[in-house]
């Protein structure tokens, strides 16, 4: 019962009878309208469920629902537009993206809005900044994932099931991925502010900037490769399976250490 009454299982679980319900109408019907929908139930899912989950598991913090909306709408529109923008214009000039490059370009985008908190100095705890660097971080992987599932319908010519896979895996890979990689950033940002007492970029944060550009570069590269025959294939896998889990672990102790830090004072930043 206890599971059943936590906000983030109901969102997940209504989410996922409203998502059946509309695909099965679009199949039943062939009516294209119901694209949209599936598309961005689909995409929101899981983003909105981590995010509520870490909202309800993170105690003591100051976050009002108003500036988390902001971050996962407005840090996920600002970090798609100004990491595609960038990409494109790389894509431009040398003719690719290098796979580092794109890691770092969308960690740096993703970053705008939450820093525009962290320099405001209204929330001061480590737990506040990974809440709102995930919620950004959830923000661009639903918005990103709408558009992978767009082109993967078109390419595919309207299959269910290709749409269905890549908002599936996209969807359930998102909080080992954007929200683990910001999240990580943004706790020890805020973490190294409180020990200050002020903003501070050391190399604390750096390295935890750099952390993150290398996991998404990692997996970008391995999820990028086709290795032909099962074994390649499984070889693949496993090594994206390592870059999540890593990923993951890094949030998990961020997320166990903000639980037991203290929240800083006022007077403090």
């Amino acid at each position: 019962m206890g599971l059943i009454r936590r906000r983030w299982f109901q969102i997940f679980a209504s989410g996922l009878v409203l998502l059946y319900l509309v695909e099965r109408a679009l199949v039943s019907t062939g009516n294209p309208n119901y694209v949209p929908s599936v598309i961005l139930l689909g995409a929101f899912l899981v983003p909105v469920s981590f995010t509520t989950y870490l909202y309800e598991r993170l105690p003591d913090w100051e976050v009002s629902l108003p500036s988390l909306f902001v971050c996962f709408l407005w840090g996920g529109v600002v970090g798609t537009v100004v990491a595609g923008s960038l990409e494109y214009r790389v894509l431009l000039n040398l003719g690719f993206v290098p796979l580092l490059g794109v890691g770092l370009i969308e960690e740096a985008a993703k970053l705008i809005v939450p820093v525009v908190f962290y320099l405001l100095c209204r929330y001061r705890s480590e737990a506040d900044g990974i809440v709102l660097g995930v919620a950004t971080a959830m923000g661009f992987a639903a918005l990103e994932t709408m558009g992978y599932g767009f082109v993967t319908l078109l390419r595919s010519g309207g299959n269910l099931g290709v749409l269905d896979s890549v908002l599936l895996v996209r969807g359930l890979m998102s909080p080992a991925g954007h929200a683990a990689w910001t999240g990580l950033v943004c706790a020890v940002l805020w973490r190294e502010r409180a020990k200050a007492g002020r903003p501070v970029l050391n190399w604390r944060v750096v390295g935890a900037f750099v952390t993150a550009v290398i996991l998404h570069a990692l997996w970008d590269t391995f999820n990028s490769l086709s290795s032909p025959g099962i074994i390649g294939w499984s070889i693949v896998e496993l090594l994206s399976l390592a870059v999540a889990l890593v990923s993951l672990t890094l949030l998990i102790l961020r997320v166990r250490e903000a639980s037991k830090a203290p929240i800083p004072n006022a007077s403090q930043t």
